[in-house]
């Protein structure tokens, strides 16, 4: 009876082993993938560029550095920095006491050369009538002959002066060499100046050129007259265009690089110097719109690269080619695989399966009303 009894029980025990789970054998679906607004991006357009990557500065092709001419101390200054100044303008001006005081002695000195002239001219005419009646020497007429000639050469001499001295004081009024904007203010008022101190920038805006740099590598993919795109920092997401203008004939020896110089074409002009650029030069005379997706989207195997694709209710892995990448922005222009305004998923997990269903997530509510209050 017993042994009866403990068949049974091992026979139920295995029956309840193999008893199947209602939800696997009913095949549930996993849960849907959440996604909300900001993991999505949309697939624009953009230029393929194609050739070398460029960085440099904004710099400005007519530029003046005003130096203190004279030694002296500076008494005022006119102009700040971002001023407009015109050709012609003062901008600074240095004490003139003691150079005003060398011209008026220059002057005061030429004049009594000049004096001295007349006179020994008067004395050498004398001489030569007194000589005529041979009530004069011939040594007294050329003594006198040197007196008026070493009177010429100290006429001479003060004159150069006062001009010398003339000059330096025009020297102690500097003025703008042409219309622009101060680009750099170095001195102020009670300053010493001797010769050669750096006093003020001047800076022709209109003259601003991009000054870039390209790897040696690829220096035989440059060339003149090719077009280039780029970006300016402190001017967010807007892009210049320009044409390269001069190619140096020698890479610099520390950083080997070359030195490119590029004009700047388009509409969108930089105001301001010395800001840091990078764009890329096109490898065509014109740069092609094509698709354009963030690196935060691309995925890679290997030496295969992939994007997912958002639909209305799945996701799909797709195959890209990608081509040239925007060194500033991180775009890669796309060959094949993805259309301009497919939407893509930001930054995939490594979990995701092929064709998973997903559930688009609504902004939250008090975003929506935020946003209907700032519509009103």
């Amino acid at each position: 009876m017993h042994r009866v009894l403990l068949i049974c029980l091992v026979v139920s025990l295995a029956a309840c082993q193999k008893a199947p789970d209602p939800a696997a054998a009913a095949g549930a679906p996993a849960a849907p993938l959440l996604v909300a607004p900001e993991d999505l991006l949309t697939v624009a357009d953009g230029a393929a560029g194609g050739g070398p990557v460029i960085s440099g500065t904004i710099a400005a092709e007519r530029k003046a550095d005003l130096r203190a001419e004279a030694s002296a101390v500076v008494l005022e200054v006119l102009k700040d920095n971002g001023d407009v100044v015109r050709r012609g303008d003062l901008l600074v001006r240095l004490d003139e006491t003691s150079i005003r005081d060398n011209l008026n002695a220059a002057e005061e000195s030429a004049r009594n050369a000049g004096f001295q002239l007349e006179q020994a001219k008067r004395n050498l005419e004398r001489l030569k009538t007194l000589r005529a009646s041979g009530m004069a020497t011939l040594q007294s007429i050329d003594d006198a002959e040197m007196r008026a000639n070493s009177a010429q050469n100290e006429v001479s001499a003060a004159a150069s002066r006062a001009v010398l001295a003339r000059q330096q004081l025009q020297r102690t009024q500097v003025r703008a060499p042409f219309d622009g904007v101060i680009g750099e203010r170095k001195a102020s008022p009670g300053d010493t100046a001797s010769i050669g101190k750096e006093l003020l920038k001047v800076i022709d805006p209109s003259s601003l050129r991009f000054v870039g740099r390209v790897s040696a590598d690829q220096a035989g993919q440059v060339q003149l007259g090719q077009g280039v795109r780029f970006r300016v920092n402190g001017y967010g997401d807007e892009s210049f265009e320009g044409k390269v203008t001069r190619i140096d004939p020698s890479a610099n020896e520390a950083t080997r690089q070359l030195e490119v110089l590029v004009a700047i074409t388009g509409p969108a002009r930089p105001r301001v110097a010395g800001l840091y650029a990078e764009g890329q030069i096109s490898g065509g005379a014109k740069a092609q719109s094509v698709p354009v997706v963030d690196e935060s989207a691309v995925q890679r195997v290997g030496d295969a690269s992939f994007v997912w694709r958002v639909d209305a209710s799945a996701v799909h892995k797709v195959p890209v080619t990608l081509g040239a990448r925007d060194a500033r922005s991180g775009q890669y222009a796309v060959q094949t695989g993805v259309q301009t305004g497919e939407r893509l998923l930001r930054n995939p997990g490594s979990n995701l399966k092929d064709g998973q269903a997903i559930s688009l997530v609504a902004a939250p509510a008090k975003a929506k009303a935020s946003a209907a209050s700032s519509g009103q």
